[in-house]
C-alpha cells in the first residue's frame, strides 16, 4: 500500500515538472514574439506577465471589437473626466454615453496597454466614430499638448468668436459661419429645436473656461459649449420652465438681458423679476441692451455696447428695441452664465416694476414700485 502511494506521489511530481518545463519554455517564447497587428491596425503586445497572458489571449480574442466603433454618428461629444473619477467608472460612463460598447473591454484594454495611469481630469473630444484604442489615446491628458479657451459671460457672438480667434488658431469668421447657423446643430442638440428658422446660437455658447487640444477645430469648440449648456441646464430647471409654461429659449433671452443689465450677483433675480412683471403686465420691456443691440447689429461693426442717447430709445429701428416693441426681443442678446440662466428661470417674486442704477455707481440697482418713485430715485 505504502509503495503504491510513493509511487503515485512521485508520478504526480514528474507531470507537474514536466508541465511546468513546457509552460515556462512557452511563456518565455512568447515573451519574446513582436506585438502583432489586429485587421484595422489595432496592436496586442506581447505579455511580460502570465497574468498578462491571460488577458493578451483575451484582447485577441476580441480584437475586432477592439477596431469597431460604438456607432456611426460622427458628431463630437464633450466627455468629461471627473477629478478622482477611477476608470471603471470612467468606462461605465462611455458604455451609456454610447462611445463604447463593452466598458469591461475598454477597462482591460486600458490596463493591459498600461494607459489607465494616463486618464486625468479634464474635458475630452469624443466621437461614437472612434475605437477603443483611439478613445484610449485620447483621454492622455499628458500625453497631448493643450490650450486654454475662455470666455465671459455677456459677450455676443461676434465678441465670442473674437476671444476664440484671440486664444485658438480657429479664426473669427470660421467660428462664426458655423455660430450663425443654428439649424445644423439642431439634430445633435434637441434643446435647439425650439429656435426660430434662420437663428444664430447666440445665447447658448456658454461661458466657461475650455482646455481644448491644440488642434482643435470650430466645429468642437462649439459641441463643447453647446454640450455645457444643455448639462448646466439641469432637470429640475427644464421642469420650472414647463411648468411655468415657457420655453427654453424664452429664458435664455431673458437671461441674456439680465447679464447685460446685473452687476452685483444677488440683484439678477431681483431683475429678472422686474422684466417678468413687465411681460405679464403687458408694458415693454424698456431694456437699454436690447437697444445697445439693435444698433450695433445694424452697423455690422464694433462698439457691440454703444453709449446710448434719448434719442436712441426712439431713433433706432431695430425688432431688438424693447422701448418700440412689446415682449422679448427676437431672441437673445449674448452669451449668459449659469447665474443668469437661474434667475430668468426662477426670477424672484417681486412688487417691483422699475429700477435704476444707484448714484453711488457700486453696480446697485435701485428698485420702485411706481413710476413716481421710480423718478424720485433719480441721481440729483
Amino acid at each position: 500500500m505504502r509503495k503504491r502511494t510513493t509511487r503515485t506521489i512521485i508520478f504526480l511530481v514528474t507531470l507537474l515538472i514536466f508541465f511546468g518545463g513546457i509552460g515556462a519554455a512557452f511563456y518565455a517564447w512568447l515573451g519574446r514574439q513582436p506585438a502583432l497587428p489586429a485587421p484595422g491596425g489595432v496592436t496586442i503586445a506581447a505579455p511580460s506577465s502570465v497574468e498578462d497572458w491571460g488577458v493578451s489571449l483575451y484582447l485577441d480574442f476580441r480584437r475586432t471589437e477592439l477596431d469597431t466603433p460604438a456607432g456611426s454618428d460622427p458628431a463630437a461629444l464633450v466627455f468629461t473626466v471627473a477629478p478622482g473619477e477611477s476608470v471603471g467608472q470612467i468606462a461605465s460612463r462611455l458604455q451609456s454615453e454610447g462611445l463604447v460598447r463593452d466598458a469591461q473591454l475598454f477597462r482591460l484594454y486600458l490596463r493591459y496597454s498600461k494607459l489607465d495611469s494616463g486618464v486625468e481630469a479634464g474635458q475630452f473630444t469624443l466621437k461614437k466614430t472612434m475605437t477603443i484604442p483611439e478613445i484610449a489615446q485620447a483621454l492622455q491628458s499628458g500625453k497631448r499638448d493643450e490650450l486654454t479657451l475662455t470666455i465671459p459671460e455677456g459677450r455676443r457672438l461676434e465678441e465670442v468668436a473674437a476671444l476664440v480667434a484671440q486664444q485658438t488658431p480657429i479664426s473669427a469668421t470660421t467660428f462664426l459661419s458655423l455660430a450663425r447657423n443654428a439649424g445644423q446643430w439642431a439634430a445633435q442638440y434637441p434643446f435647439l429645436a425650439e429656435l426660430p428658422p434662420g437663428a444664430s446660437l447666440e445665447g447658448y455658447l456658454f461661458p466657461d473656461t475650455y482646455r481644448l487640444p491644440k488642434d482643435v477645430t470650430a466645429s468642437d469648440v462649439i459641441a463643447r459649449m453647446l454640450a455645457n449648456l444643455d448639462h448646466r441646464i439641469t432637470p429640475v430647471m427644464r421642469d420650472k420652465l414647463a411648468s411655468q409654461k415657457r420655453t427654453l429659449f424664452e429664458a435664455v433671452t431673458l437671461a441674456s438681458i439680465v447679464e447685460r443689465e446685473a452687476v452685483v450677483e444677488k440683484e439678477r433675480p431681483l431683475i429678472a423679476g422686474v422684466y417678468m412683471n413687465r411681460l405679464v403686465s403687458g408694458m415693454a420691456l424698456d431694456a437699454d441692451p436690447t437697444v445697445q443691440y439693435g444698433m450695433a447689429s445694424a452697423k455690422k461693426q464694433a462698439p457691440w455696447w454703444p453709449q446710448l442717447t434719448q434719442e436712441d430709445y426712439r431713433a433706432v429701428k431695430s425688432p431688438y428695441n424693447t422701448y418700440l416693441n412689446p415682449g422679448l426681443p427676437p431672441g437673445p442678446i449674448a452669451n449668459p452664465g449659469l447665474s443668469s440662466l437661474q434667475a430668468a428661470i426662477e426670477p424672484a417674486q417681486t412688487p417691483y416694476f422699475f429700477f435704476r442704477a444707484a448714484c453711488s455707481r457700486d453696480g446697485t440697482h435701485l428698485f420702485s414700485k411706481t413710476l413716481e418713485e421710480h423718478a424720485a430715485k433719480a441721481c440729483p
